[in-house]
């Protein structure tokens, strides 16, 4: 309860802020609303409580709700494309992003293990980046428990798939993917190797709350 209500305050300040685009008439966010719509569209691939079991897609149990917002309206906008998830956020309702948000930041994250020799490599560079070529250390952002700041967007990584870090961070790289503030994202990921992103994604992977 105590989480719920938590998320439901955050979500408010957020519309009330007008980081939220559309959101007169909005009501509070109810994380039971949102249950209802995940529960019908989003888990045959985010999976139950949003603890998805293909590791090429995300997990959203216990995401940060405004991250989760900007990113359904990201899709809705065409800033962010994705054949799987553009059709799916298309139809969305600026009412049902909020609740689906509320939702998933109120759940469980199941969390993850890493490979450990890999993970070893990553933890340095999230620590500490890589100063001879320019990489910047990942708890900057997303802190040092990988639990990301959620009025500043920057996602929780902590326990999040491997695999879909790594494909995140090669699509960040690639241009694929463009919708970070600022660059933010790419320009970190332009200076990274395939093997830094490989075992960065593992150390997030084991990462715990």
């Amino acid at each position: 309860m105590h989480r719920t209500w938590l998320t439901t305050v955050s979500l408010t300040a957020v519309l009330a802020s007008g980081l939220a685009a559309a959101s007169e008439g909005l009501q509070p966010a109810d994380p039971a609303r949102g249950a209802v719509k995940a529960n019908s569209i989003c888990m045959a691939c985010h999976g139950p409580q949003g603890n998805s079991l293909v590791p090429q897609w995300p997990k959203l149990a216990g995401q940060h709700p405004e991250y989760i917002m900007k990113q359904l309206m990201d899709f809705k906008a065409g800033n962010r494309a994705n054949v799987q998830m553009t059709p799916m956020a298309m139809p969305l309702t600026d009412q049902e992003v909020v609740d689906l948000a509320a939702y998933f930041s109120s759940q469980i994250q199941s969390g993850g293990v890493a490979d450990r020799e890999l993970a070893n490599q990553g933890e340095s560079i999230y620590r500490a980046g890589n100063p001879a070529t320019g990489v910047p250390a990942c708890s900057g952002c997303h802190g040092p428990a990988g639990m990301g700041q959620g009025l500043a967007k920057f996602p929780r990584l902590a326990g999040q798939h491997a695999d879909y870090v790594k494909q995140a961070l090669q699509h960040f790289r690639s241009g694929e993917r463009a919708n970070d503030p600022n660059g933010m994202m790419r320009g970190v990921a332009a200076r990274m190797t395939d093997q830094e992103i490989a075992a960065v994604a593992q150390y997030i992977q084991g990462l715990s709350q």
